[in-house]
This record gives C-alpha cells, sequence and structure tokens, in this order.
C-alpha cells in the first residue's frame, strides 16, 4: 500500500512540475516575442497590421498548445494507467 501512495506522490510531484515548468517557459516566450514585435513595429511602422495579425494567429496556436498540456495533465492525474 505504501508503493502506490509513493506512485501518486511522484506522478502529482511531475504533474505539478509540468504545468510550471511549461507556464514559465510560455510567459518568458511571450515576453520575448513581445520584444521583438514591438522591434519590428518600431523599425517599419507601416507593416503594423500584417505584424499584429501574424502575431494574433501565433497566439492562437500557443493558446491551444497549452490547453492541450493541460488536458494531457488532468488525463494523468484523474485516468492515469501507471497507478495500479
Amino acid at each position: 500500500m505504501e508503493g502506490m501512495n509513493e506512485g501518486i506522490v511522484s506522478i502529482m510531484n511531475s504533474v505539478g512540475m509540468i504545468i510550471g515548468y511549461s507556464l514559465a517557459g510560455f510567459g518568458i516566450g511571450i515576453g520575448i516575442l513581445g520584444s521583438k514585435i514591438a522591434e519590428a513595429v518600431g523599425r517599419n511602422p507601416e507593416v503594423k497590421n500584417e505584424i499584429v495579425s501574424s502575431l494574433m494567429m501565433l497566439m492562437i496556436i500557443l493558446a491551444i498548445f497549452v490547453l492541450l498540456m493541460f488536458a494531457f495533465c488532468f488525463m494523468l492525474l484523474f485516468f492515469n494507467p501507471f497507478v495500479v
């Protein structure tokens, strides 16, 4: 019985680390992307609409990946095939 509790604790620990590291990476990536967008618009202001539209498309794709990561983490928590 004690081995099963250690397995659940290690799975919960790894899921927390997955969520924390992925959101930290997502935040750092968005910050870098925002600085590069500001640099591009400052360098060439007449293409602002094209840059912003491509940025929105990229942000939608990144948000979909983050939601898929959350779905994977919750599947690991609640429907875990590794815990007997």
